[in-house]
């Protein structure tokens, strides 16, 4: 028997023996990303990428807890 099949087979009944709403929430979602299309960049955000991958590079950024926390302190003064 074709690997696939076997696969394809030993989900199916793993699935309808199943009664764990958590596995089956969790393979339904599995099975609604798998379907969703590729998303599509414009070159205004592939060229934002390209801007933040050489910042990175150059070490031209800040951590992301010291991002929050100068947002909070900004949030105070307001």
């Amino acid at each position: 028997m074709d690997n696939v099949i076997k696969i394809k087979n030993n989900l199916i009944n793993r699935i309808k023996n199943s009664n764990d709403l958590n596995f089956l929430k969790a393979l339904q979602a599995l099975f609604d990303q798998s379907e969703l299309e590729l998303f599509e960049l414009t070159e205004q955000q592939k060229q934002a990428i390209v801007e933040a991958r050489n910042q990175i590079t150059k070490d031209q950024f800040i951590e992301n807890s010291q991002a929050i926390s100068e947002l909070r302190e900004w949030l105070k003064k307001k």
